[in-house]
């Protein structure tokens, strides 16, 4: 696919979404960027501007639809928005003193994760269908391959992410609508330093956001990395139920609280 001229991106004000835009930004491009934090968007959009790229921002938390559908259909209108990228995402599991996340850590990742991604994107879908161009990607986690007994409410987020954008990608296709659904590992972020345990295979942001990049500009389905721990991961999940269960409490890690 040629590259994307107007990107809408959200969770952009750092970590993947914020290094995501500065790779998109360039001269004749146009970045929409939306993320909670007003200071952290700013500073990504003065890095995208200094590469050339015109740039719009909305501090709108995703949990809002009615904001955000307001915000996405009124930049849509201006100048059609032809890459929608629904990075935005928080974690909770069960905390370092042992505290399990509890029906709000739970709901509230769902509420993100998951019905955040679809505030995004639904709004968008009757203009991309009517154009009949366009793509989507939809930042889910090798954690959706199979229930983490320490992040139940995060590998369901995504599991459920993962399974939107597997059903968008076979509805769309053909409307010539393309859907990437990328599924990483472990990289550096803020998320990513909350991580007590083991992280294997673990990658820099950078290297991280090369390979999402990528994958977008040629148009791929499925963005699963690194792949020996995803390859891993669905086999984990092929297992028998007791067998595979056992082989994920070998898996154990604790989350630490946002700061």
């Amino acid at each position: 696919m040629s590259a994307p001229r107007c990107v809408l991106i959200s969770g952009a004000s750092r970590g993947l979404g914020a290094a995501l835009a500065e790779r998109f930004a360039a001269p004749g491009v146009t970045l929409r960027l939306v993320a909670r934090g007003a200071e952290g968007l700013a500073a990504t959009a003065a890095r995208c501007v200094a590469r050339g790229a015109i740039v719009e921002t909305a501090a709108i938390d995703v949990r809002d639809g009615a904001a955000l559908g307001a915000q996405v259909l009124a930049w849509d209108a201006a100048s059609p928005i032809d890459c929608v990228v629904a990075n935005a995402g928080i974690s909770r599991g069960v905390a370092p003193d042992g505290a399990w996340e509890g029906a709000e850590g739970a709901t509230a990742q769902v509420a993100v994760n998951l019905i955040g991604a679809l505030h995004l994107i639904e709004p968008l879908l009757p203009a991309l269908r009517a154009r009949g161009a366009g793509r989507i990607v939809l930042v889910a986690s090798v954690a959706a391959y199979r229930g983490l007994p320490d992040a139940p409410g995060y590998a369901a987020s995504k599991a459920g992410l993962r399974a939107y954008g597997e059903g968008l990608r076979a509805a769309l296709a053909p409307r010539a609508i393309g859907v990437t659904v990328v599924l990483p590992g472990f990289f550096d972020s803020a998320m990513g330093a909350r991580w007590k345990g083991p992280r294997p295979l673990a990658m820099s942001l950078d290297r991280a956001a090369d390979i999402v990049h990528r994958a977008i500009l040629r148009g791929a389905r499925r963005c699963a990395f690194p792949l020996p721990l995803a390859a891993l991961l669905r086999l984990v999940d092929a297992l028998p139920a007791g067998l595979s269960d056992w082989a994920v409490r070998r898996m154990r890690f604790r989350i630490a609280p946002e700061a």
